[in-house]
């Protein structure tokens, strides 16, 4: 069973009906049992980083993320709440990547928004994805490049597009809005096996 985790933050129906193209059922719950017994988890993510973590913290939510042994996909804002604090709403977050989230400098070509391709790919999201192909990101909050990076995107400054760490997995564009490639990288998830 696919969970994919409800905060009221954006897309979680265009990722299940991703899911869905691709073969695979998926419940949208913000039930905490539901997600710890869930085979594989989602967390996506539109919106922004403080009042997200506020809708995490009142479901009892930012407690329980961090703490599952199962595989684990963060999507956008997703992402972003899974490292240790965001600029947007100086808000500290999950913390389960090392890694801060900023703001893009020069705020006159903000947002990043639109389609572009990654670099410097390894791990398992990217099997099997090659660097031509492209993505699509929609973000004005970046993650730094630390040692849980496993692909870069380049806009403004070099960033993390991907993140892998122990049974964690996060994406800063949108695959389930990325074509084929994304949707590989979602099945490449999907096929983990833990």
């Amino acid at each position: 069973m696919i969970a994919i985790i409800d905060y009221d933050a954006g897309n979680v129906k265009s990722v299940q009906n991703a899911l869905k193209k691709l073969g695979f059922e998926a419940v949208i719950t913000s039930n905490i049992e539901t997600i710890k017994n869930a085979d594989k988890v989602i967390f996506p993510g539109v919106g922004e980083a403080s009042s997200a973590m506020k809708k995490l913290q009142e479901r009892g939510l930012d407690a329980i993320i961090p703490n599952l042994k199962q595989p684990v996909l963060g999507i956008c804002l997703g992402m972003q709440l899974m490292c240790n604090a965001s600029e947007e709403g100086n808000t500290k977050a999950l913390g389960i990547f090392d890694c801060e989230v900023k703001l893009f400098p020069n705020s006159d070509i903000v947002p990043h928004m639109g389609w572009n391709n990654v670099s410097e790919m390894k791990g398992k999201l990217l099997e099997n994805i090659s660097e031509i192909d492209n993505f699509y990101f929609v973000h004005s909050y970046y993650a730094e490049i630390v040692e849980s990076t496993t692909s870069v995107c380049n806009y403004i400054t070099p960033f993390s597009a991907t993140l892998e760490k122990d049974n964690f997995y996060a994406a800063q564009f949108h695959p389930e809005k990325s074509g084929d490639a994304g949707f590989k990288l979602l099945e490449n998830f999907l096929n983990l096996r833990f």
